[in-house]
C-alpha cells in the first residue's frame, strides 16, 4: 500500500483519503451555512440588526448563567461524593448522574406541568421564559461537569493536599490552592459541554417560549421562504461556539496537569461534621429535582390520562423507529470514526490535525441547522434521499460523530503501537493487524462511543422534526407533538419510554468511565479543544 509521510511513520494513502472523505462529509453543513448566509441582501446589516442582537444576547445570557451554576453544582457534588464522609455517597454518586437520562425538553415539559400556569403543584407564572429554561437546562446538564470532576478528583494525588495542610494551610485554603487548580481542566471541559449544549438546545427554550438563536432560526424558517436569514443566525451561533471552544482552551491551559492515577492511594475522607446531613439532603434534593420531578409528573399524567395515554400501535412504531435510527447512527458513527482516530493517534501531522478538527465541525451546529442544510442539499442535488430515514441517520452521525470519536480516540491512545508492529512483523498486513489486535483492545471505547451516540440520538428533536419522512414519528417527536398541542397525557408515555431507554444506556457508559479512568462524556471536548 502506498504511503505518505507523517514524521517518521508513513501514512497509508487509503487511510488518509478515507479520513479526508469523512472530514469533508462532516463539514458540509458548515460550508452550506456560510454559502447561504452570504446570499442575504446585506448579511452584515442583518448580523448587527436589533433582532439578531436580541437573540444573541438572550442566548449568551442563558448559556452563561446555566454554565456557571452547572459548574458550581457539578464540582460541589463531585467533591462531596469523592472526598467526604457524605452519608450514602456511593448511592448518591450513582444517582447524581441520572439527570443525564432526562432530555431538556422533557424537563421543561415537567416544570411547566408542575409549576406553570394552572400547574399541578403551584402556579408560578415566572417559570415561563428565562427562569424556566434556566432551571430545565441546569438540571439536565450539571452531570456533564460532575463526571469529569469526579474523574479528576479520583486521579489527583492526595499527597499534594496533605503537604499543604502540613505547611499550615487550613482545609479550606488547601482546597482553594491545591484541589481547585487540579479540577480546573475538568471543570473547563465540562463547562464547555454545558455551554455548547445550551447554545444548541431547541426543545427546552421552545417549550418555555424563550428567545434564543435556535428558536429564532426555527421561527425564521417557519415564517419565510428566505433561507438566508436563518442561515445568518446559524453563522452567529457557530461564531459563539468557536469563541467558547477558544475560551475553554485557555482555561484548560492555565489549569494544573493531571497526573496518572496508577497505583495512587485513595484520599482520606474529609469529615463534614454537622454539615453531613444537610449536604446529603441538598444532594438528594438536586437529584429529585433533576429526575424525580420529571418522572413523577410523567407518571401523574399517565394515571390521569388513563387509556387515552396509551396508543399502542403508534407508540410501538415510534419506539421501534427511534431504536432503529439510533442504532444505525451509532454503528455508522463508530465505523467512520475508526480511520479518523487511527490517523489522529498513530500519524500525528498537520493533515491528521486538520482531518480531526474538520470531522467534529458538526458539534458546533445544533440539529436544527444541520437539518436545514441537509434539506437544501438533498432537495436540490440528491432528491432520492430527501425525507427518508437515511437522511435522518446522516444528520445524527454528523451531529454526534465527535462523541464516538472522543471515546474511540482515548482508548486507542492507550494501546501501545508496538503490539500492532509485532503482529505485522509476524506476517499480518496493516488491516489484519488492526482488526485482530487493535480493535479488541479498544472495544471498551468503541462500545462507549456507540452507547453515547445512541443515547443522544434517541433524544434528538429538531433535526428529526425537519428531516423525518411524512407521517414518521420517533419517541422524541411524539413527546413534542403532544406537548405542543397541550395533550400532556399523550406526551407522557413516550417521554417515560425515552427516559427509560436512556437510563439503560448509562450503565455501559458508567462502566467505561471506571475502566478508562475518566468519563466518556468529556471525551469529545478534548478533540474540540485540540
Amino acid at each position: 500500500m502506498r504511503s505518505l509521510r507523517s514524521g517518521s511513520r508513513p501514512v497509508p494513502i487509503l487511510l488518509a483519503l478515507t479520513g479526508v472523505a469523512v472530514a469533508a462529509a462532516m463539514v458540509l453543513p458548515v460550508l452550506h451555512l456560510v454559502v447561504r448566509a452570504a446570499e442575504a441582501d446585506d448579511p452584515v446589516a442583518l448580523v448587527v440588526s436589533a433582532r439578531v442582537a436580541h437573540f444573541t444576547w438572550e442566548t449568551l445570557r442563558l448559556a452563561g448563567a446555566v454554565t456557571v451554576v452547572a459548574v458550581v453544582l457539578g464540582v460541589s457534588v463531585a467533591w462531596l461524593v469523592e472526598r467526604t464522609d457524605l452519608p450514602g455517597r456511593r448511592v448518591l454518586g450513582v444517582a447524581s448522574v441520572l439527570p443525564l437520562v432526562v432530555p431538556s425538553y422533557i424537563g421543561a415539559l415537567a416544570l411547566v406541568s408542575a409549576f406553570g400556569p394552572a400547574g399541578l403543584a403551584v402556579d408560578l407564572p415566572w417559570i415561563i421564559g428565562f427562569w424556566g429554561a434556566f432551571l430545565a437546562l441546569t438540571l439536565s446538564t450539571f452531570p456533564y461537569v460532575l463526571l469529569p470532576a469526579r474523574a479528576a478528583l479520583a486521579l489527583a494525588d492526595p499527597a499534594l493536599e496533605e503537604a499543604a495542610r502540613i505547611l499550615g494551610d487550613s482545609q479550606r485554603a488547601a482546597f482553594r490552592r491545591v484541589v481547585l487548580p487540579q479540577l480546573q481542566p475538568a471543570a473547563a471541559a465540562g463547562g464547555l459541554l454545558v455551554f455548547l449544549y445550551v447554545l444548541s438546545d431547541f426543545g427546552a427554550v421552545a417549550i418555555m417560549r424563550y428567545d434564543t438563536l435556535t428558536r429564532g432560526i426555527f421561527l425564521e424558517y417557519r415564517s419565510t421562504f428566505d433561507r438566508a436569514r436563518p442561515a445568518v443566525l446559524g453563522v452567529v451561533l457557530v461564531g459563539l461556539t468557536l469563541l467558547a471552544i477558544a475560551a475553554e482552551r485557555k482555561l484548560r491551559g492555565r489549569g494544573g496537569v493531571q497526573p496518572a492515577g496508577a497505583g495512587r492511594r485513595v484520599a482520606p475522607a474529609v469529615a463534614l461534621g454537622r454539615w453531613r446531613w444537610p449536604a446529603a439532603g441538598a444532594t438528594v434534593a438536586l437529584i429529585v429535582a433533576g429526575v424525580g420531578v420529571p418522572v413523577g409528573v410523567l407518571v401523574w399524567w399517565i394515571v390521569v390520562g388513563g387509556s387515552r395515554s396509551f396508543r399502542g400501535a403508534l407508540l410501538a412504531k415510534a419506539a421501534s423507529t427511534s431504536l432503529l435510527l439510533s442504532i444505525a447512527a451509532a454503528v455508522v458513527a463508530v465505523a467512520l470514526c475508526l480511520p479518523v482516530a487511527v490517523l489522529a493517534v498513530r500519524f500525528r501531522s498537520r493533515l491528521s490535525r486538520a482531518v480531526e478538527t474538520l470531522s467534529i465541525a458538526g458539534y458546533a451546529l445544533p440539529g436544527l441547522v444541520i437539518g436545514l442544510a441537509l434539506v437544501y442539499v438533498t432537495a436540490r442535488y440528491v432528491p432520492i434521499v430527501y425525507q427518508t430515514y437515511y437522511l435522518v441517520v446522516v444528520a445524527y452521525v454528523i451531529r454526534f460523530f465527535p462523541e464516538a470519536l472522543g471515546a474511540v480516540r482515548s482508548s486507542l491512545a492507550q494501546v501501545d503501537p508496538a503490539l500492532e508492529d509485532a503482529a505485522r512483523s509476524l506476517g499480518s498486513n496493516r488491516l489484519v493487524a488492526t482488526a485482530t489486535v487493535t480493535i479488541p483492545l479498544i472495544r471498551t471505547g468503541i462500545l462507549a462511543g456507540a452507547a453515547l451516540v445512541f443515547l443522544t440520538a434517541m433524544k434528538e428533536l429538531p433535526a428529526t422534526l425537519i428531516l423525518r419522512p411524512a407521517g414518521a414519528d420517533t419517541l422524541a417527536v411524539r413527546v413534542w407533538t403532544g406537548a405542543s398541542e397541550g395533550f400532556y397525557a399523550q406526551a407522557a408515555v413516550p417521554a417515560l419510554l425515552l427516559v427509560a431507554a436512556s437510563g439503560l444506556v448509562l450503565w455501559p457508559l458508567r462502566v467505561t468511565a471506571r475502566v478508562e479512568g475518566r468519563p466518556v462524556p468529556g471525551a469529545p471536548v478534548e478533540g474540540l479543544a485540540e
